[in-house]
This record gives structure tokens, C-alpha cells and sequence, in this order.
């Protein structure tokens, strides 16, 4: 059948201006907010800066090695997801979303439809574009919804009170495993993917009368739509999306270690490795809360609270954070944006290419 018949319709990036702007400001002043207001209360910057000239060489280098693992790193998820695209294409995709999302005020969806202008470009199919593109983002959920629940288990392991957070990591625990049934039933068979779509149909019938957007949504189509997409390309390659999304928060907590541990000195039994990565990890429920772009704030007040609650000097925390932090974004926004500037002045002869070699994908454009 041609593709024309089964590509989903490509991700767009209509969006409403004004929405878009009033969003860009709400984000922009809670990140101010939270630097200016939240963080002092629980960090010192003048602190952070005294632990910050103290680190050395040794101490640079590690963080500098970290942050290049990170970025390499960050080029496998769509290689995993979209058979036949190269690494660097791979990185190029990825990176270049990134930037857009938090460098943009409603960047995400223009990021969405980025991406798959890129992979399109690239000579990946429409269909496999778009569910490479839901995959990478599925699988991004999960390690952010799983990692708090392996930091509590570090609090634990650590010997800390994990307190509060067990019972937090317990219904992280159950809801994250509620997702993958569910997502595992979707993707099993067709008749269950069915069962799914009609159990979710019943689940929001009470909710139509108050929200108008639900009344008379049917889930039993947009499921089977949905298993459809996605069923041989995570049958293949789903151990391969997970390793990479794996890969690339452990690289990121890397970063974290080394520059807590730089701060601290390596001449010092300092912090464990267990307790900075449960304060790494269950600080990542942050990127759950859409108000600011890559947890941006709600993260680095969260990992530097939980530093200091398992120990950490108030001004070694914000020092690591910040560095932390640093590190892991302002590279990516950078290679992100020259990776931009290199497919877009790509992108009208790759597209010229594609035309001419498959008509198809003309015909899909247009449609």
C-alpha cells in the first residue's frame, strides 16, 4: 500500500502567537523567580562561588570528559529509533530539537515539527519519522518516571532516611508500571489494543460533561492508529531506544558527580556516589512540571534542596548545581543551533533530491 495511505499526518507547528508569548513569559518569570527567590533560601551563591574557585584541573577535566560523553551520548536515541539514519544525522536531530525546545516560548511543538522536517530530509520515510519521533519522546518519559524510583532505592542503599520519598517512589513505582502494561497490552495484539482504547473511552465519559474536548471521544481508533505506527520499529529496536535514553541520563548525572565532587575536593571522603545520584534522580520529577523549559529552575531547586537534605553543604550543592547545569545546557543550545544552520542550508536541496527520486513523498507533503 503506498505510504500516502498510511502516514500519520506530520507534526505542525501552528501555534497560537499570543498564547505562545504569554507562555514564554510565565516560564521566563518563574525561572527568575525560582533563581532569585527559591534558590537562596535553600543554597548561597556567595558560597557557591567561593567552592567554585577552588576546584582544579583534575576536577575540570572530568567535567569537560562527562560533558563530551553526554553529547555523544545524545546522538543515539533517534539512530535507535529510526532504522537507516546515520549518527551524526542522528545528533543533528536531537541536539538541534533541544535547543529549539528550551531556547523557543512554545518551543516544543515547533521542536516537534523540526524534527521531522529533518528526518524527512534524511530520507526517512513520513511514517517512520513520526513514529520514530513519538518513540524517542515515549521512551524519554519513562527513564524520567523510572529514575526517581532507582534514586529512592540509593537513599536507601545509602543509608539515608528515605523518609517521605518511599511512599512517593511507591506510587511513582505503581503508575510507571501501569503505563508499560498498558503500553505492553497496546503492543501485543491488535484485539487488546481494542479492549484498551474501549476501557479508556469508559475511563473518560465521566470527565465529558466538564470538559468539552472529551465529549464523544472515541480512544478505539487513536489506539489502534497509534499499535499500528509503532509496532514493528519497537518489536526491533526497543532494548536499542532504551539503552540510548538510558545512556544519556547517566552522562548527565556524570556531570553532576564530577562537579560535586570537584567542588568538595577529591583530597575529601566527600559525598557518595549513591546520595548524589538519588538527589540526581528524584529531582528529575522537575521535568514533569511544564512551566519552564528543560525543568530549568524546578529541577536545580529541587536537586539542590535534596543535596542538602542528605548532607551536602548548602554552598557545595548550589556550586554543583549551577555547574551541573552549565554544562548540560548551554553546549547543547550551542551545537544545536549550528546544527540548525547546517541542515537549513541543506535542507532545499535535500528536499529538491527527494522529490525527484520519490515521487511519493511529494505526493505526501502535498496531502
Amino acid at each position: 500500500m503506498p505510504e500516502t495511505d498510511l502516514a500519520p499526518k506530520a507534526p505542525t507547528a501552528q501555534l497560537d502567537k499570543k498564547k505562545s508569548i504569554i507562555l514564554g513569559i510565565v516560564g521566563l518569570a518563574f525561572i527568575v523567580l525560582i533563581f532569585w527567590k527559591v534558590i537562596p533560601q535553600i543554597g548561597s551563591y556567595s558560597e557557591a562561588w567561593e567552592a567554585l574557585q577552588s576546584m582544579g584541573a583534575l576536577s575540570m577535566a572530568l567535567i569537560i570528559g562527562s560533558v563530551v560523553i553526554y553529547l555523544i551520548f545524545y546522538g543515539f536515541p533517534f539512530m535507535a529509533a529510526a532504522p537507516g539514519l546515520k549518527y551524526w544525522r542522528s545528533e543533528q536531530v536531537n541536539q538541534t530539537a533541544f535547543a529549539i525546545s528550551n531556547g523557543v516560548p512554545g518551543g516544543g511543538a515547533v521542536g516537534l515539527a523540526v524534527q521531522y522536517g529533518m528526518l524527512t530530509s534524511f530520507g526517512i520515510t513520513a511514517t517512520a519519522s513520526t513514529t520514530a519521533i513519538t518513540a524517542v519522546a515515549l521512551w524519554s518519559s519513562f527513564v524520567t518516571l523510572g529514575f526517581p524510583i532507582l534514586g529512592v532505592g540509593a537513599v536507601v542503599l545509602a543509608g539515608q532516611n528515605g523518609g517521605g520519598y518511599v511512599l512517593t517512589a511507591l506510587i511513582g513505582l505503581g503508575v510507571l508500571v501501569a503505563v508499560i502494561i498498558m503500553f505492553v497490552l497496546v503492543m501485543r495484539s491488535e484485539a487488546l489494543a481494542i479492549k484498551v482504547g474501549k476501557l479508556g473511552t469508559k475511563l473518560i465519559k465521566p470527565f465529558a460533561g466538564c470538559i468539552k474536548s472529551l465529549k464523544g471521544l472515541d480512544l478505539v481508533a487513536p489506539v489502534t492508529e497509534f499499535r499500528s505506527s509503532m509496532y514493528e520499529i519497537l518489536k526491533r529496536r526497543w532494548l536499542a531506544i532504551t539503552v540510548a535514553q538510558v545512556a544519556v541520563s547517566v552522562a548527565q548525572f556524570l556531570i553532576l558527580y564530577f562537579a560535586l565532587r570537584g567542588v568538595e575536593g577529591w583530597d575529601t571522603a566527600g559525598t557518595s556516589i549513591l546520595v548524589a545520584f538519588a538527589a540526581f534522580a528524584i529531582s528529575q520529577l522537575g521535568m514533569m512540571i511544564p512551566i519552564t523549559p528543560g525543568g530549568l529552575g524546578t529541577v536545580d531547586a529541587a536537586m539542590i534542596a535534596l543535596m542538602t537534605k542528605f548532607g551536602v553543604a548548602t554552598g557545595v550543592a548550589t556550586a554543583a548545581d549551577l555547574v551541573w547545569r552549565a554544562a548540560s545546557f548551554v553546549p547543547q543550545i550551542v551545537i544545536g543551533i549550528i546544527a540548525l544552520l547546517l541542515w537549513y542550508r541543506k535542507a532545499g536541496e535535500r528536499f529538491a533530491t527527494t522529490k525527484e527520486e520519490h515521487p511519493a513523498a511529494q505526493i505526501t507533503k502535498s496531502a
